[in-house]
């Protein structure tokens, strides 16, 4: 990986050759997996997936290639017409399915032209719950047509009923404008010298995701790269602690690196060697730093509150007031 001139306070993680070498070698052959452990299997998925344990999935998040023209290291995936893609999202679906529970839970990743083909073969083999919508603020303008800055995640199940959904554990907490009261007390919210806030059930919009940019410690070259904040969502709301999560297209490694700070297990595939490395690196940073930007003290924070969630972990400190609130 050749070495980019970045600005002073540029926090990307990059790599040199010796370190692509170096974490790399970290990387699990899928036929000796532990699965009491997991790990990173450098290798093709649709191969991979056949030497590994049939139902040791508690969690399975998907964020395959959308069906655009996009270079992923060394290789490129090409643009395909609606049938061919088609026929590339049931192979991996099929590749991946033996490997789950009867209790699991899938999440899939697309944009709206992917999504349309993504939904509908899901639907084939899973139960779909939901389909959340993410405000992603990066996206290029058009003349002659409206700024895409919208992504889908598939919810799905391979059980209609018998599934993992945690509520409390992915509501947000927001500020209160409108302090309601009964008999002189909050109604469903905290009251802070610091300000007021309450948590709220999760919709499936949600509109307080950053995008990995240059000054986020978890930023990384990969062009397609999903913020932790996103994942951990999913891992929190569809796992539980102790539970094993599998990304088939790992990437640079965003589903691993968040099921370990969050204590989970974790399966990760990725083609690319250098991705691997660059995940195996984040690995070893997430033993020294457990931090998901936008989610402290058991919650998930509004977007561009930083200074709010600091007040407000003093204040908890200082009070001893109790962090988990009511819808």
């Amino acid at each position: 990986m050749l070495e980019k001139v970045r600005a002073m306070h540029n926090r990307t993680i990059t790599l040199v050759n010796d370190d692509i070498q170096k974490y790399s070698a970290l990387c699990v052959n899928p036929k000796s997996l532990d699965v009491t452990k997991g790990g990173i299997i450098n290798g093709d998925t649709f191969e991979v997936s056949e030497k590994l344990p049939k139902a040791f999935v508690d969690l399975l998040i998907v964020d395959p290639p959308y069906n655009l023209t996009k270079t992923f290291g060394g290789k490129s995936f090409k643009k395909t017409n609606h049938d061919e893609y088609r026929i590339f999202t049931q192979k991996w679906i099929e590749s991946v399915k033996p490997l789950l529970k009867n209790t699991a839970t899938i999440y899939v990743c697309c944009d709206w032209k992917s999504s349309l083909v993504i939904g509908d073969v899901l639907g084939e083999h899973f139960t779909v719950q939901n389909r959340i919508t993410w405000q992603r603020e990066k996206g290029r303008g058009a003349n002659r047509n409206w700024k895409n800055s919208m992504e889908d995640i598939w919810f799905a199940t391979v059980s209609p009923k018998d599934f993992t959904f945690n509520i409390d554990e992915v509501k947000m907490r927001r500020q209160v404008i409108a302090p309601y009261k009964v008999d002189g007390n909050p109604k469903d919210w905290c009251e802070t010298k610091d300000g007021n806030f309450r948590d709220t059930c999760p919709s499936n919009f949600w509109d307080d995701i950053s995008v990995p940019y240059w000054s986020m410690p978890e930023n990384t070259d990969h062009p397609t790269q999903k913020p932790e904040k996103l994942i951990a969502k999913l891992i929190l709301a569809s796992s539980n602690m102790g539970d094993m999560v599998l990304d088939p297209f790992l990437g640079s490694g965003t589903t691993a690196v968040t099921a370990k700070k969050l204590g989970r297990r974790y399966v990760g595939i990725e083609c690319e060697r250098e991705y691997c490395a660059v995940a195996q690196k984040r690995l070893e940073m997430a033993d020294s730093d457990s931090e998901i930007q936008g989610y402290s003290g058991g919650v998930f924070w509004e977007r561009n509150t930083l200074a709010l969630q600091q007040k407000f972990k003093k204040s908890m400190d200082k009070q001893n007031i109790q962090q988990t609130l009511f819808d």
